[in-house]
């Protein structure tokens, strides 16, 4: 048996939907949407399952209802299954999923964090004024200098280091949009702006971070039973007292998932099973290792298929 890790998708993975069959036919996928809201004193549960796709892309939604789904997902199998997992991450948003099945964070606490956390990113910069983009092929170091050259007095700096050859750069439009013509003009023709509302994972959050680190004062962080390998880091956390520094860290630091996968994997996991909507990370995963098996669990075929 192969040593197994959780992951939990982050914000880009949502869809109309998600979570409806669970909730339909698991009670406990059913209580984990009325505990979400609960938590938020809203019907959260209704966005997720009859919600527009616009309702959805705001990040004030979109957070708290992949950490309902993800979750929901995640008691699903503690209950219908024997699979325990040695290790745990999450794609930016999805870490806050890994600290509620690391023992760490309260689900309601962790509902009401990512849904403030949602809102402190959106307010940090006017919509319009940042912007994301995935630039595929290119090299680190090449990346580095490519946004060295289009930052011109503004910021634009690598965000997500997803998989080789993969990475998503982040900062004022401008500057992102000027990276993309530098890619181009280098070679990579595939560069493409994203479809989000704000420039995450970037210096321009350091005001989120702050008003995120006084919201997490007031959270209660349990010991930890699971290791967590973080974004900031892409090493294994158990200390619990290090959990809200890494997370105030994370909203203005790149996430590096290669980096955190490529560890488990010298750590011995040979399966990763995803939680929550869509198989982003599943994709991800195959990309990084051709030696590892990954699968994802968002409705009632693939939790028949694990």
């Amino acid at each position: 048996m192969s040593t197994k890790a959780f992951i939990f998708p982050g914000q880009g993975s949502q869809y109309p939907g998600m979570g409806m069959e669970l909730a339909r036919n698991f009670k406990i996928a059913a209580d984990t949407f009325a505990e979400a809201d609960d938590a938020l004193g809203f019907a959260l549960s209704r966005i997720c399952i009859e919600g527009s796709e616009d309702e959805l892309k705001l990040t004030t939604n979109t957070q708290p209802a992949i950490l309902a789904v993800s979750v929901a997902v995640l008691r699903v199998i503690q209950t219908e299954t024997s699979i325990t997992p040695s290790y745990l991450a999450g794609h930016s948003l999805g870490e806050y999923s890994a600290l509620v099945a690391a023992g760490a964070l309260g689900f309601a606490d962790a509902i009401r964090t990512v849904r403030a956390r949602g809102k402190y990113m959106q307010d940090a910069v006017p919509v319009g004024v940042g912007s994301m983009a995935a630039i595929l092929g290119v090299e680190p170091h090449i990346l580095a200098e490519i946004c060295q050259e289009a930052a011109r007095m503004e910021v634009v700096a690598p965000a997500n280091f997803n998989s080789p050859g993969q990475i998503v750069i982040a900062g004022h439009t401008g500057a992102v949009e000027r990276a993309i013509e530098i890619a181009k003009s280098r070679g990579f023709r595939k560069a493409m702006l994203l479809p989000v509302s704000a420039p995450f994972h970037c210096s321009l959050m350091s005001p989120a971070g702050e008003r995120l680190a006084e919201t997490l004062a007031g959270v209660q962080i349990s010991p930890m039973l699971i290791p967590v390998v973080t974004n900031v880091e892409a090493a294994p956390n158990l200390d619990k007292d290090r959990v809200m520094e890494l997370l105030v860290r994370q909203v203005s630091a790149p996430v590096l998932w290669e980096a955190s996968v490529m560890r488990m994997i010298e750590e011995g996991v040979g399966k990763f099973i995803e939680m929550g909507p869509g198989k982003v990370l599943t994709g991800l995963v195959k990309r990084i290792s051709k030696n590892v098996d990954a699968c994802n669990v968002e409705d009632l075929t693939t939790l028949r298929a694990l």
